[in-house]
């Protein structure tokens, strides 16, 4: 099983002028719903629609986590979309959607999600080692680091998220 090692930390806006700089090279743009199947405290199972916006190409996946913090077990694999649309009717649940814009930033390849259904941005960075995520030091335009903080996680985001009448 894979490991996910990653940080998060709070957006307070957009870095346009880092990309106009080009000290922030932008790799893609994706729009992401995200669904859960199952959650069990650290465990969760969910699917993903994602799509190129460059392309307009879409694949779907498949994901198990098992963990709490910045490292976690990770199997992710594709799955058809006949396989993801019959997921999705059965749970019945709001898809958590998001763009996410990949780009790297001083040779460090960073994850922008900016959320549709609620007004959050986060940045993500993942790394090889815990050793070197625990070393990493962020600049001031990520923000606030939320790696442990369990309200900022997609899985509490998308629980939150059936509450709401939308």
């Amino acid at each position: 099983m894979a490991m996910e090692i990653e940080r998060k930390f709070l957006l307070p806006e957009f870095p346009q002028q880092l990309v106009q700089e080009g000290k922030l090279t932008v790799h893609s743009r994706q729009r992401i719903e995200q669904t859960y199947l199952a959650i069990d405290g650290p465990q969760e199972l969910r699917v993903r629609k994602i799509e190129d916006l460059a392309s307009g190409e879409v694949h779907y996946t498949h994901t198990f986590k098992n963990g709490l913090g910045i490292s976690r077990e990770e199997i992710e694999y594709e799955i058809s979309q006949g396989l993801y649309e019959q997921m999705i009717r059965a749970v019945r649940a709001v898809p958590l959607i998001k763009e996410r814009i990949t780009g790297e930033w001083n040779g460090v390849t960073v994850e922008i999600d900016i959320y549709d259904q609620l007004k959050l941005s986060v940045v993500e960075v993942e790394f090889h080692s815990l050793e070197e995520a625990q070393s990493f030091e962020a600049p001031d335009w990520f923000g606030q680091d939320v790696s442990e903080e369990k309200q900022y996680s997609n899985k509490t985001v998308w629980k939150e998220l059936q509450k709401t009448d939308l």
